[in-house]
């Protein structure tokens, strides 16, 4: 089928399918999507949705029209305390750090040219729980330490799977192989340590590895916002780039593309952004591998996704937060046990796809 085309005498504006070229007065043209921001749209409504209903749910419930209310500055002194002294704060959290595993998941996946090709594949978010464990277990450290640690923790294993995974270059296939087994050395290393914790050590770092967003709070929100105001545009500037290196080494150096430079500049960032949304609430599983992959199914577009999949990520972060409040009762479960049984069904079914593709 042919995709039809049309040009608008006015603005200049050429359509292709779902895809449509604007072009302006200046000489500049911009390329849309126009499936692609019609999900983003619907994702970030979604997400929005889901943080008024969380705001609302707790010991003193209030409803979503309150919560709009007093979010603009309308509600009571009571409901304001709750709303933005205890509440809004642990939804943004929610919110970025869904956003920001859901980035490094696309970034990792892209890079590597494999769905398996993220942070928790590849071992990130047990060596920023090593970090964290270390601060609990041998420090007794406070909760800035834990988050320092944990920061630490996943730089440091980053960069060993980057040199590790280096032989003229570093490739898809041997960035996971390496990220899957420095995966299982800092399981190991995290069972250890737990081994060597005192009963309350152990019970703090079981509840902080299990991934939770209970008590956070603004210390929590300006560091990884700061952190994704700068890295986000980093990310957006190689978008092009990434999309040429998903065809593979030869093609991108053919159209002009610094490959390692490439490859480096977003690994960073897709460490940074990991290791930080993990500082902030531990390490949530199954985020960074799902959020990106159902955005660019919802999409059927090529590429990271990289807005999609932001929006992807928050949006099941918070609604998984909300499903852990209200779905069992009493019994409120930590954020990451909701995501690690999604995200474990989820990869279930990603690798017996992959296996009736003749991938693996």
């Amino acid at each position: 089928m042919r995709a039809t085309r049309t040009r608008s005498s006015e603005n200049g504006t050429r359509t292709g399918g779902s895809v449509k070229a604007i072009r302006t007065g200046g000489g500049l043209s911009l390329r849309l999507d126009v499936r692609a921001c019609v999900v983003v749209g619907v994702l970030l409504c979604a997400a929005l949705g889901a943080s008024v209903l969380l705001i609302g749910t707790g010991d003193f419930p209030i409803s979503a029209p309150d919560v709009v209310r007093t979010l603009f500055g309308n509600g009571d002194p009571g409901q304001e305390f709750i709303v933005n002294d205890l509440r809004l704060p642990r939804v943004l959290v929610g919110l970025l750090v869904g956003a920001a595993l859901a980035l490094g998941g696309a970034l990792f996946q892209a890079i590597s040219r494999n769905p398996l090709g993220s942070p928790d594949i590849l071992g990130l978010g047990q060596g920023s729980a090593a970090g964290a464990l270390v601060m609990i277990v041998l420090f007794s450290g406070s909760a800035l330490q834990v988050a320092l640690g944990a920061l630490v923790g996943g730089l440091v294993t980053g960069v060993g799977i980057y040199v590790l995974a280096w032989k003229r270059g570093v490739h898809g296939y041997r960035l996971v192989l390496v990220g899957i087994g420095t995966s299982a050395i800092m399981t190991a290393v995290n069972g250890y340590l737990m081994t060597k914790a005192d009963i309350v050590d152990a019970a703090r770092a079981t509840v902080w590895m299990t991934g939770s967003l209970d008590g956070r709070d603004w210390d929590q929100v300006w560091p990884l916002l700061g952190l994704c105001a700068v890295l986000v545009p980093v990310v957006l500037a190689y978008a092009r780039p990434l999309r040429m290196l998903e065809m593979g080494d030869d093609v991108a150096n053919a159209l002009g593309v610094r490959v390692e430079r490439t490859r480096l500049v977003l690994l960073v960032a897709a460490v940074l952004l990991t290791a930080a949304a993990t500082a902030a609430a531990g390490p949530v599983g199954f985020v960074a591998l799902t959020a990106p992959q159902l955005a660019r199914r919802l999409t059927r577009s090529p590429g990271p996704n990289i807005a999609a999949s932001m929006a992807m990520g928050a949006a099941l972060l918070v609604t998984a937060d909300w499903v852990s409040q209200r779905a069992f009762g009493a019994d409120r479960l930590p954020v990451g046990v909701v995501t690690g049984v999604v995200g474990g069904v989820y990869l279930l079914w990603l690798l017996v796809s992959e296996r009736k593709a003749g991938r693996i």
